[in-house]
């Protein structure tokens, strides 16, 4: 198989979020956020599994970065926890949750490791929750004051900034089909989300520039859309509107100015949208420094009046067949098409350009599975399935590069396998093996074989 070199100075890194990995759930004053809560439903999560305890990497921060650094990672990407830093989500900062993330920081910059910052990955303060969540547009102010008080902490320190971890499952799995937290079914209320997620973003964006944030950005996970058949007006008809329901209704706001008409008139005829007040397109437009994509499978649809459509794209019903994956899948039953990747970065750089692209989560799932110990050394987990699944993104990435995609660099999901949301604990993400019974970290093949990529800048 043929070499590769990445560019001078890519970034490579890992990824993990908040609510997946810290635990220590009730410590230092951290209250309930909306995942505490949905996961405590019975039927909610796989088993009732909670982030209670999960890597419990609050404790155990120093020995995950030291093992960061082993693996010769140069950035990672961490969420911080809403509901530690305001656990009412209004109102003065915590010090015991603001201590966490510096002394996070400041052990990461010891290493020699970028911090990337993630302000809101899914873990809303419970009390918002209460009061609205996402459909409460108090809400994004609320996010622009916590925003400002974690920069205040940690903006002398943290170059990279970003706002809103994949608002498309914020707004759609929890409010559309409630597979997320908070686990409701209104199409209205996910597009009133979408919304104020995004305005929350623009005012978080504001805020952190005008105390001083020199890279400020937000991170999405678009969609490479298909048809099932590429000759199909039919087919052709689906992939606009599913494209404009997971893609454009976030980017064409962010990068384009506004909504597009097309998604606009689709959104009318499920709700009116007066939650979009006259200024707030401009504010969520104002431009960024880095867009993150997180690409993990294509989308395959064809346009029937049978179709029986996707809560998660709410108003598909009698209009789009979403096709099964097809090919061999993930653990999580996604579909393995890095080429998907390259056709995506391709799309936003050519729809959207001038904006700088990093790749802030990309992996997979299999059922690992660590081996005895031996006089040798320790367990072993040879994970073949993912390091083939890497390699052909990190191909794919390399293949939109050559075509004049300026991406800056790739973060794999995950570091640590950890809680997978509604799965709970039965999915393994990590590059690095977690038992949790013992909370022993074992590196995985994977693992390894990343090492040397970024040892070698390629492939």
């Amino acid at each position: 198989m043929k070499e590769l070199r990445f560019p001078e100075h890519f970034l490579w890194g890992a990824a993990t979020a908040a609510y997946q990995i810290e635990g220590a759930a009730r410590d230092d004053g951290r209250a309930p956020s909306i995942w505490d809560t949905f996961s405590r439903t019975p039927g909610k999560v796989y088993q009732g599994h909670t982030g209670d305890v999960a890597c419990d990497h609050y404790y155990r921060y120093a020995d995950d970065v030291a093992l960061m650094a082993e693996l010769g990672l140069r950035a990672y990407r961490f969420s911080v926890a809403w509901p530690r830093i305001q656990p009412d989500g209004t109102g003065p900062a915590n010090p015991r949750g603001l201590d966490f993330y510096d002394r996070l920081t400041d052990t990461l910059l010891d290493r020699g490791i970028d911090p990337i910052v993630t302000l809101y990955h899914w873990d809303l303060p419970q009390a918002l929750g209460d009061r609205g969540g996402w459909t409460n547009r108090d809400t994004a102010e609320h996010f622009a004051t916590y925003a400002t008080a974690v920069y205040a902490r940690l903006g002398d320190r943290i170059d990279v900034w970003t706002t809103l971890n994949e608002p498309w499952c914020s707004a759609y799995l929890g409010y559309a089909n409630g597979v997320h937290a908070p686990g409701e079914r209104d199409a209205a209320a996910a597009f009133t989300a979408v919304h104020h997620l995004l305005l929350g973003h623009g005012l978080a964006a504001r805020a952190l520039r005008a105390a001083g944030a020199r890279s400020v950005g937000v991170t999405l996970n678009p969609a490479d859309v298909r048809p099932a058949d590429p000759q199909s007006a039919a087919d052709a008809a689906a992939v606009r509107l599913v494209d404009g329901l997971h893609n454009r209704i976030f980017l064409d706001p962010l990068l384009a100015g506004g909504y597009p008409d097309d998604v606009r008139e689709h959104v009318s005829r499920i709700v009116e949208p007066t939650f979009i007040r006259d200024g707030d397109e401009k504010l969520i437009a104002a431009p960024i420094d880095l867009l993150g994509i997180n690409y993990y499978a294509p989308s395959y649809v064809a346009g029937r009046p049978d179709g029986a459509g996707n809560d998660a794209y709410p108003g598909t019903e009698g209009a789009v067949h979403f096709l099964p994956p097809a090919g061999p899948l993930t653990d999580m039953g996604w579909m393995i098409e890095p080429a998907g990747l390259t056709r995506l970065l391709e799309r936003i750089a050519a729809d959207y350009p001038g904006v700088p692209l990093l790749i802030t989560e990309n992996g997979a799932a299999f059922p690992d599975k660590a081996g005895a110990d031996s006089p040798d050394g320790p367990a072993q987990v040879i994970d073949t399935d993912r390091i083939a699944y890497l390699d052909g993104h990190l191909r794919a990435a390399h293949e939109a590069i050559s075509r004049g995609v300026d991406l800056r660099g790739y973060l794999v999901w995950s570091f640590l396998d950890n809680f997978e949301w509604a799965e709970g604990y039965r999915k393994r993400f990590g590059i690095v093996h977690v038992d949790y019974l013992t909370q022993r970290r074992t590196p995985k093949a994977s693992a390894r074989w990343y090492q040397e990529v970024i040892s070698r800048n390629g492939l």
